[in-house]
């Protein structure tokens, strides 16, 4: 390799067996239309092996915003990857599309190939979790862009839906909104959050305030969950009208944008009480109503929107998936 390379802050050697390492983890997200094998210049996806007839792509990128410093702060890399998969996976299927294949970007100022190893892990996991398989990316050593020890990532998701099974459907006043559970604050409000916890000067390695069984560090950190495979078998359902996934703008944003026009979201405030995380964030930040629902999910990961006399049967489906969900309001006019 090129010594004057390495010394000017690039180490090629590092970065090949870095690609070396994670060629397992990729070929562990094979699935029908692609065997998610790295090395190439770009990565193929065979639609008809994966048994599309009409297909429609959608395609979805995203982050994990600063939610990253506290995965810098605690030293904890292997569940970021998740959180990478799942923004783009769960936006997608907000469209009824089957997610296919990832691609990730990891931007470092110096390679710290163990580090990197634990990050693509767990966007592995987190693609084997979705169904989809990991059949690309890049990672960039580039010196002097980054503190020591930093990183960036970003997420490219490419999914599928057959053209009459697209979402959103057209929707009703008299519809209701089933709230999905979130596994915690997911990737969205983290400079907020950050904010929230250098005032209250908690300290991220003690137990968390709301619940002593973890530290602060391992409830901000968990992942974000992953609908992919409780929700994909009913979006085709006629009576399953739209998904929306929670994510920057909370749940006042996000729900009117998967609604047809002139309908509002009507939210029942006692379905919607805090979880202890959340009720932690509101207190100590000393926010309002408004400002938790417009930052942050507040329990709420994905609303789907159904017919109300189907509602009791889809939550029942979900429960049994493995869900935790709700009714949490209904669709009016405005």
């Amino acid at each position: 390799m090129s010594d004057a390379y390495k010394k000017a802050g690039v180490d090629i050697d590092a970065g090949e067996r870095l690609v070396r390492a994670i060629g397992p983890l990729a070929k562990a997200t094979a699935r029908a239309g692609a065997d998610a094998a790295l090395g190439g210049f770009g990565g193929l996806f065979d639609l008809k092996a994966a048994g599309f007839r009409d297909p429609i792509l959608v395609s979805g990128t995203d982050g994990v915003g600063t939610k990253l410093k506290l995965a810098f702060e605690t030293g904890v890399h292997d569940t970021i990857g998740v959180d990478l998969v799942a923004m783009c996976v769960n936006d997608v299927l907000a469209q009824g599309a089957e997610p296919l294949f990832f691609l990730d970007y990891f931007a470092t100022g110096k390679l710290e190939e163990e580090t990197a190893a634990q990050v693509i892990a767990g966007i592995a996991a987190g693609c084997r979790e979705a169904g989809c398989a990991l059949i690309g990316g890049e990672t960039a050593e580039m010196a002097g862009m980054y503190a020591a020890g930093e990183y960036d990532l970003a997420g490219f998701c490419v999914g599928a839906v057959e053209r009459e099974n697209i979402l959103p459907r057209k929707t009703a006043a008299g519809d209701v909104m089933i709230g999905l559970a979130s596994s915690g604050a997911h990737s969205n409000g983290f400079t907020l959050i950050r904010k929230i916890v250098r005032d209250s000067d908690a300290a991220l390695d003690a137990p968390a305030p709301f619940d002593a069984s973890r530290s602060l560090g391992q409830a901000l950190l968990a992942p974000t969950r992953i609908y992919v495979k409780s929700l994909l078998p009913l979006l085709a359902d006629p009576s399953v009208k739209a998904f929306a996934h929670i994510t920057g703008g909370g749940l006042v944003d996000n729900a009117p944008r998967v609604l047809s026009a002139g309908l509002v979201p009507v939210f029942d405030d006692a379905a919607l009480s805090l979880p202890p995380l959340f009720g932690w964030l509101q207190a100590q930040g000393g926010l309002s109503d408004t400002d938790m629902r417009r930052t942050f999910n507040c329990g709420i990961g994905g609303v789907l929107i159904c017919a109300a006399a189907q509602a009791d049967r889809l939550v029942s489906i979900l429960a049994d998936a493995g869900e935790d969900t709700r009714v949490i309001g209904h669709i009016a006019r405005a």
